[in-house]
């Protein structure tokens, strides 16, 4: 069977973290397409992966069996309308990348009857161990859905929503989540050298810890709840660590986080697609 031509308009470090991924994963770098105005990047990516590349949108996606689209969210609706101007899209398989752009929109940009997966990755991608939420519209086939599962998986985990407006939620979980757990080992770090510790200590302690609990929950078919109470001795200093930390309302002020990430979400969303 033939491998599907992909044709990535737009090679900033997603699409390249997909890149390296796909061919990691055996799709032949002749099979894939790059199309971007820096011309900088694109020799980067021709170097790095053997991909062929381009500026011009039309004549990369003119190939290609699907489309990756994977611009910044504030030019999708003149790249995508553009490209269906050219009759680009039809008959093809549109994948989009780009966050707070809703199907439906992105549909009406293309001309409207495409098959479109939107999918929301996270930075983790960049070390193939991204998460990746993806729902597709009315016209995508089981095949295609099949395609596009094989592309963001190079990538890392990936589930479908069946629900497009979950996406909200998805974008203030996992898509903005990075920089929350970022936040608490910077925490973490600081505190860690406040008790004393040097600097490179507190860091290498606070990496693996984050490390190893992830390492832990993964592998382990108990919820974190479970796990976390496991591992939290009865009058003991995890105990104490804990207590402090439940007096000050932590879990409200994660939910209380998470829900203006996902007002946002809506907002950018309405926003963008105007």
């Amino acid at each position: 069977m033939t491998t599907p031509s992909l044709c990535f308009i737009g090679g900033g470090n997603m699409a390249r973290s997909l890149i390296g991924g796909l061919i990691a994963d055996g799709w032949p770098a002749d099979r894939i397409r790059v199309s971007d105005v820096d011309t900088e990047a694109l020799a980067r990516l021709g170097q790095r992966f053997g991909v062929a590349i381009g500026t011009d949108n039309t004549e990369a996606a003119a190939a290609a069996d699907i489309l990756v689209l994977a611009v910044k969210p504030q030019v999708m609706h003149a790249v995508a309308s553009d490209l269906a101007s050219a009759g680009m899209t039809r008959g093809r398989l549109v994948i989009s990348i780009a966050a707070g752009i809703r199907s439906s929109d992105l549909d009406r940009w293309l001309g409207g009857d495409n098959a479109i997966v939107r999918c929301m990755p996270n930075t983790p991608a960049l070390v193939q161990s991204g998460a990746t939420a993806l729902f597709a519209n009315a016209r995508v086939g089981s095949e295609q859905r099949d395609q596009a599962e094989s592309i963001l998986r190079a990538v890392g985990l990936t589930l479908w929503l069946d629900d497009e407006q979950q996406m909200d939620a998805v974008t203030a979980l996992s898509g903005s989540g990075p920089a929350y757990f970022l936040l608490v080992m910077e925490a973490l770090q600081a505190a860690g050298e406040r008790l004393g510790l040097p600097a490179d200590t507190a860091r290498l302690l606070t990496l693996q810890t984050a490390f190893g609990a992830a390492k832990m929950a993964l592998e382990s078919a108990e919820d974190a709840g479970t796990l976390r109470r496991q591992v939290t001795s009865p009058g003991g200093t995890t105990e104490r660590a804990i207590q402090v930390m439940e007096e000050g309302r932590l879990r409200e002020l994660l939910e209380r986080a998470l829900s203006a990430a996902r007002d946002r979400s809506r907002e950018l969303a309405d926003q963008l697609g105007h």
